[in-house]
Formats: C-alpha cells, sequence, structure tokens
C-alpha cells in the first residue's frame, strides 16, 4: 500500500512537473510579438516578477522539507524561465516602464525575499521555519489564484473571452489538479490547498468560456457615448460645410460683380463713340496677370 501511494505520488509529481512547463512556456508568444515590434506597448511584467518570487520562495520551502525534490525541479526551471521573460521586458521596456519594473523586483525579490529568509533563518527554529514558510506559501498562492477574478467579472460583463484564452485556463486547471494530489498524498496541505482554489477557479473559467465564446461582445457604455459624440460632430460638420460652400460662392459672385460691372459701363460709354471695337483694359487685381477683352461691334 505504502509503495503504491509513493508511486502515484510520483506519478502526479511528474505531471505537475510537464503541466507547469508547458504553463511557463505560455507567455512565449506574447514576448515573440514584443521582440517583432521592438516594445512592449501594453504588456506589463507584473505577472512574471510575481512568478519568479512564487518559484523562489517554493524552492526555500522545498529546502526546508525532505521529499519534495519534484517541487524543487520545476520551480528551478520556473526561476530561469522567468528571470529570461524580465530581461526580455527590460531590454524592449520604454523608460518609464522599465524603471517600474526594476522597483517592484526590488520590492518583491531584494526585499521581500530576503526578508522572510533572513527574518526565518534567524527568529525561527527547526520544523517552526518549515511551517512558517509554508504558511508564507500558501497565503500567496491564495493571493495568485484570486487574481483571475478580475478577468471573471470583465468575462461576465463583456461577454467576451477575448482576455480569457482557453488553453492557459485548461493548463492552470490540470496543473492545480496534479500539484493538489501531488500535496495530498504527500500529506502536505500547504502544497494542496492552494491548488483547490486554483482547481475551482479553473473551472469557473472553463464554464464561463463555453458560455460566453459564441455570445456577441457587450460594447463598453463610454465606447459607445464616445462613437455617439463623434457622429453627432459628424453630423454637425455637413450643414458647416454647406454653408461654407454658400459663402464661398457669394464671395466669388461678389468678385466677378465687382470686376465685371465697371468694364461693362466703360464699353458702354465707349460704344457711343466709336464703330468698329473698343479694346478695354479692365483693372486686374494684384495677384492676378493683367488681361485684354476685345469687344467686337
Amino acid at each position: 500500500m505504502t509503495a503504491n501511494l509513493a508511486h502515484l505520488t510520483l506519478a502526479f509529481g511528474l505531471l505537475g512537473n510537464v503541466v507547469s512547463f508547458m504553463v511557463f512556456l505560455a507567455p512565449i508568444p506574447t514576448f515573440y510579438k514584443v521582440y517583432k515590434k521592438k516594445s512592449t506597448e501594453g504588456f506589463q511584467s507584473a505577472p512574471y516578477v510575481v512568478g519568479l518570487f512564487s518559484a523562489m520562495l517554493w524552492i526555500y520551502y522545498a529546502l526546508l522539507k525532505s521529499n519534495v525534490m519534484l517541487l524543487i525541479t520545476i520551480n528551478s526551471v520556473g526561476c530561469v524561465i522567468e528571470t529570461l521573460y524580465i530581461v526580455f521586458f527590460l531590454v524592449y521596456a520604454p523608460k518609464k516602464a522599465r524603471m517600474e519594473s526594476l522597483k517592484l523586483i526590488v520590492l518583491l525579490i531584494v526585499v521581500g525575499f530576503g526578508l522572510i529568509v533572513v527574518l526565518t533563518q534567524f527568529f525561527a527554529h527547526g520544523v517552526n521555519r518549515g511551517v512558517i514558510v509554508g504558511w508564507i506559501c500558501l497565503v500567496f498562492s491564495l493571493c495568485v489564484f484570486v487574481a483571475p477574478l478580475g478577468v471573471l467579472r470583465q468575462v461576465i460583463k463583456t461577454k467576451s473571452v477575448e482576455y480569457m484564452p482557453i488553453l492557459l485556463s485548461v493548463a492552470l486547471t490540470l496543473s492545480a489538479v496534479m500539484w493538489f494530489f501531488y500535496g495530498l498524498l504527500l500529506g502536505d496541505f500547504n502544497i494542496a490547498i492552494p491548488n483547490v482554489l486554483g482547481f475551482t477557479f479553473g473551472i469557473l473559467q472553463m464554464i464561463l468560456y463555453f458560455i460566453y465564446k459564441n455570445k456577441k461582445p457587450v460594447t463598453d457604455e463610454k465606447t459607445s457615448n464616445l462613437e455617439a459624440k463623434i457622429s453627432e460632430m459628424e453630423a454637425q460638420k455637413i450643414p458647416e460645410y454647406k454653408n461654407q460652400k454658400i459663402m464661398d460662392v457669394v464671395k466669388l459672385d461678389t468678385s466677378i460683380h465687382s470686376e465685371i460691372l465697371p468694364v461693362v459701363a466703360k464699353l458702354y460709354k465707349n460704344g457711343c463713340d466709336h464703330v468698329g471695337h473698343v479694346d478695354v483694359e479692365p483693372t486686374a487685381p494684384s495677384n492676378a496677370p493683367n488681361h485684354i477683352i476685345e469687344v467686337r461691334a
């Protein structure tokens, strides 16, 4: 019986490693876009910094335990991958985003993780050290699993699954299932309990995906109001354009009359005195070439 449990624990641990490795590779398309555009645009570094912090925390916890080697292997790989993501982000990020990322790295990785290690090493001893670090891992993991609530709210509000990729949701759900059973079979509830929440939210995400995947997205109210204002402004521009055309025609008519009427008057006056033809030289505007109008009787 004990041998069977050991085999099951190993199987779930290995499957957890495989699925978690796939989850770590999920952001590759995002960074490929960043590489092609040479800019991080609206992407944030926070998920990768938090991922690195989580992986380091679980490695520290695993080092305090004696039978969780598979926890060390996957989180070591995770540390390397998340570090590469962060370096890649810093290379292509604008100055402001780069500075914000560096502040977050100092806050979480240097200060946060550093304080946890120092305080537990100097103020906790023996089994208590592992218990304290285990609780820290548990609470932090619960916070990470609660984060997708914002995405779920957005899906329900907009009736759109654009920001909730189904493959990532499935991978995270499978990962939670594997690590739950791994922790349960080991009797380590610091590993098992957070993954209950991860499994629950994963199932909820997949249910929402299949509910809203064929729904027509609901346009945001602000966007609708903006579009209405733009349409109203365009409608107002049309009469203004027509009025402008009328004004231009009136100006042209006035200009023509101001030039032609004196010419006609002069023709009429000269026509009484001459028979044949009359050469008339009207006064031309300063910006137009002089011209001669010949009127033959």
